[in-house]
């Protein structure tokens, strides 16, 4: 029944991967005409192009594991793994090109880890992996754009802002305090996407777990509960996601700076 409805909805044939060939073509030549790249390059385009291809890739090998996967716990927490290291390191790497993007591990996986934990102990996540994996693939993938835009969003805000810093100092703050008076404010706006499709959930958009919830043959109140429970949890991650990466930049942990050169004396 599921798979009916999916076909359905999107059925897997030549028109589909037509129109997702013309789709990436049309958000990279739209990006590479208006220059969408921050030094008037083509780069945002070869971005586009790149993650749609290897979104193909990974979803199509995802497919394949995820069947197999779920029927082993070691598979099932080693499958998990991966995925929260791959969004440690995306994270890392977009906020800064130094060592210190290690440090994003920590506000990906800091709120995600107990808030799973908490709904396994409590049962009211099924410790199996067709409930798991979509969970915290959502929690960690909402942790992941959190930490980005709150970390360069309060790297920039630091770096146009020196000015301000230092004159904190000068009053006295701390070197953490003077820097959160300037990172804070600006690293906050990376909530509002997920304030804005919360706010706005069931009158604009009807997001991916609701859905999938009626095709799976959920009635429609379990699964508007399911997705509430979905949108809650994650504002709960991204808040907390934010305020770490914030506190992790206003003690210097995670930075910019380029890697100091070694002297050859």
């Amino acid at each position: 029944m599921c798979e009916l409805a999916a076909q359905a909805l999107l059925p897997v044939n030549t028109a589909l991967a037509v129109a997702l060939f013309v789709l990436l073509v049309l958000a990279a030549g739209t990006a590479a005409a208006f220059r969408l790249s921050p030094d008037e390059s083509f780069r945002r385009a070869r971005d586009i192009v790149v993650a749609g291809v290897r979104a193909a890739v990974q979803l199509g090998v995802v497919s394949l594991a995820i069947g197999w996967v779920v029927h082993y716990t070691a598979a099932l927490l080693g499958f998990l793994l991966v995925m929260f290291s791959v969004a440690a390191r995306t994270a890392g790497r977009r906020i800064t090109q130094n060592p210190t993007w290690v440090w994003a591990a920590l506000p990906v996986a800091g709120p995600v880890v107990p808030v799973v934990a908490g709904l396994v102990a409590t049962g009211l996540l099924p410790f199996k992996g067709i409930s798991l994996i979509p969970v915290t693939g959502i929690l960690i993938g909402g942790a992941l754009t959190a930490t980005v835009l709150g970390g360069r969003r309060a790297l920039d805000e630091l770096t146009s802002r020196r000015g301000e810093v230092e004159a904190c100092l000068a009053l006295g703050f701390l070197d953490r305090d003077a820097r959160l008076e300037v990172a804070r404010p600006a690293a906050s706006d990376a909530l509002l996407p997920g304030l804005d499709q919360t706010r706005t959930v069931g009158l604009v958009t009807l997001p991916g777990a609701f859905v999938g919830m009626l095709l799976g043959g959920a009635s429609p109140v379990m699964a508007g509960a399911v997705q509430l429970f979905v949108l809650i949890a994650l504002m709960a991650v991204q808040a907390i996601a934010v305020a770490v990466t914030v506190e992790l930049i206003a003690r210097g942990r995670l930075h910019r700076a380029p890697r100091p050169v070694a002297s050859s004396g």
